[in-house]
């Protein structure tokens, strides 16, 4: 099929940022959140990112201008009826994406595939508000979505081979590495390996073994990783892996993967990392207690 116009629900931080990368790529974008307030953040943060990439000379003012003349925004869903792919990219809560799903499938074209950019959550469970579960189908960006080079393009029990390869090529055409996921498990492929490694790292932690600064010290130069677990958790959302780890255990009945009690104490007293001014570490880097 031929994408011409992508619809992204969800003017957050992911969905910002998708609606930025499709419409740099060339395409024309429908961005609809619940309230003007979320869609003006999510502008914002848009030109944020545009104005450093023109500082920095990979962009031009002109180039700017013209990829946010891509993006129109909207905040009802009937809006997005011409969309021929629309990602969604809301809370990371089953209900509320399932609602998505059935509205997004009452107003768009029967040729429109639907997908979702959750991290961890079933893509058969999410397709089955839907009439049309062969298109509908995982479609994992990774933040900062404009830079990540990796989607994972996840198939549900249902998703035909039709919209896995539209997908791939699309990723492509964003300029992304896309990988498939055969199978619809918790996690996906790099929630699935990244979280046991969070978990084991916040054990560390809890036991006193080493700090975490010293535990992310070892992991960058010890593993040649970019940023170590807790640095790592504090960019992404503290709260956001905290819920990955209970999916992942409620969907597997494994213990293994339940969330330390450690990041439970850390997400009641709101320290969700870099977004809410402190996680494992505050804005001076300094350990938080």
């Amino acid at each position: 099929m031929t994408i011409q116009t992508v619809g992204v629900v969800g003017a957050g931080s992911m969905g910002s940022g998708i609606a930025n990368l499709a419409a740099s790529a060339g395409y024309h974008v429908i961005l609809r959140d619940v309230e003007e307030r979320f869609i003006e953040n999510g502008l914002s943060r848009m030109n944020k990112f545009m104005s450093k990439s023109v500082e920095k000379g990979k962009i031009t003012a002109e180039e700017k201008e013209e990829v946010m003349n891509r993006i129109t925004t909207t905040t009802e869903i009937e809006d997005l009826h011409a969309a021929d792919i629309v990602i969604e990219a809301i809370i990371e809560n089953m209900e509320a994406k399932k609602t998505v799903f059935a509205e997004l499938d009452r107003v768009v074209s029967e040729r429109t595939i639907i997908a979702t950019n959750t991290s961890s959550m079933s893509i058969t469970e999410i397709a089955s508000a839907t009439k049309r579960p062969e298109s509908v189908a995982g479609m994992h960006f990774f933040n900062p979505a404009q830079l990540m080079k990796l989607v994972e393009v996840v198939r549900g029990f249902n998703t035909s081979d039709e919209t896995v390869e539209a997908l791939k090529e699309f990723s492509k055409n964003l300029h992304k590495e896309p990988v498939v996921v055969n199978k619809d498990t918790p996690g996906f492929i790099v929630n699935r390996v990244m979280i046991p490694q969070f978990i084991e790292a916040i054990r560390l932690l809890e036991e006193g073994v080493a700090s975490a600064e010293d535990i992310d010290k070892a992991v960058t130069l010890g593993l040649n990783y970019p940023m170590g677990p807790f640095a790592l958790q504090d960019y992404a959302g503290v709260d956001i892996g905290y819920f990955v780890m209970q999916y992942m255990a409620n969907e597997f009945d494994d213990n293994r993967y339940a969330p330390p009690m450690h990041i439970k104490q850390m997400v009641r007293a709101g320290k969700i990392g870099k977004k809410a001014g402190g996680g494992f570490y505050d804005y001076n880097k300094e350990l938080l207690p």
